[in-house]
């Protein structure tokens, strides 16, 4: 028998038509109900009942706590919106990078109160895998496939392959009700220990023709840290509007940039060409083969320990949870 805790939190799966359209109407006995419990011990607790739009940093920080506080089960499942699914799978993936149990979230595209719903096979693959997983961490399960949370990416804004596993392989499919493992995840032991703080002072910024430099004073006047996607393998303009010189002042004052690749496919090497290059000797940090939804939690989480330069590239160039340099 397995003790599995399921924490709700609202999202399309427990959205029920309403005056202004679908938001979050099914109570947690509702949602229960559609749990087959089998000989396991399942229990539920209400987390949050939001559109997972409206989902925060510090719900991550609520979500992680409520974990921690019921050690005692085998496996965690956290109904969850799909907007903002893979942000929360990431920010936990950092906040429990040592919780060694699994931690699975999932959702669906259509309310289960719908007739035609993803729902009842998303919660049903996502039991099957915290029955059968012999294996821990967070994973994010949606039609059929078991993604490392850290790279999970919505890709799709009504299918029911709404997620992709990007630049990392899917670890396992769940197949008339069987866990088929594809890859088995190794875990080190974490390189950090994990801590549930966050500083989310931090900006995001597409790079585009045409940018102003105007945008790093403003963040700059922020005490804020930056992650740029930037142009290909990490470049960015040097030549009339020049970018480069607002990473460069940026990192001179202290103040964290971390490049990523506005690709999201194959990652970046960011010392391939000049440009990228410029933007490296300038202070950028490279952050490799990772998504942008683990940047922006990682940062965050990394900001919420340390504000020293040097600490921050290590931790954001140091693989958690298969967050980077797979390719």
């Amino acid at each position: 028998m397995k003790k599995i805790l399921v924490l709700a939190t609202g999202g399309t799966i427990a959205s029920t038509p309403q005056k202004n359209g679908l938001a979050p109407g099914m109570t947690v006995d509702q949602l229960s109900t559609f749990f087959d419990r089998e000989d396991d011990q399942i229990d539920f607790i209400p987390v949050l009942d939001k559109d997972s739009t409206n989902i925060q940093p510090e719900d991550w920080l609520k979500i992680a706590q409520t974990i921690l506080k019921n050690p005692d089960f085998d496996a965690y499942i956290i109904t969850h919106g799909t907007d903002t699914m893979a942000y929360t799978a990431s920010g936990l993936s950092y906040l429990l990078n040592d919780f060694r149990k699994p931690v699975i979230l999932t959702g669906s595209q259509i309310p289960l109160s719908f007739q035609h719903t993803d729902a009842k096979r998303n919660i049903a693959d996502a039991l099957v895998v915290a029955r059968a997983a012999d294996f821990s961490g967070i994973f994010l399960v949606f039609d059929g496939q078991v993604i490392a949370g850290a790279r999970a990416v919505k890709v799709k804004s009504h299918s029911f392959d709404a997620f992709a596993s990007i630049n990392f392989p899917v670890l396992a499919q769940v197949k008339d009700g069987r866990l088929e493992m594809l890859h088995t995840p190794i875990f080190s032991p974490a390189p950090f220990h994990a801590k549930l703080q966050l500083d989310t002072n931090v900006f995001l910024l597409k790079a585009f023709p045409g940018l102003s430099t105007d945008f790093f004073d403003f963040v700059l006047k922020k005490h804020a840290g930056l992650i740029v996607e930037s142009f290909g393998n990490g470049g960015l303009p040097n030549i009339g509007r020049d970018l480069v010189s607002g990473v460069k002042k940026m990192a001179d004052a202290g103040l964290a940039v971390v490049v990523t690749t506005q690709i999201m496919n194959e990652g970046q090497d960011i010392d391939l060409y000049e440009v990228g290059q410029r933007v490296a000797a300038a202070g950028g940090i490279s952050a490799g083969d990772m998504n942008t939804e683990a940047i922006v939690a990682k940062l965050m989480w990394t900001l919420g320990q340390t504000h020293d330069l040097k600490q921050i590239k290590k931790i954001i160039q140091t693989p958690i949870a298969h967050d980077l340099d797979h390719i």
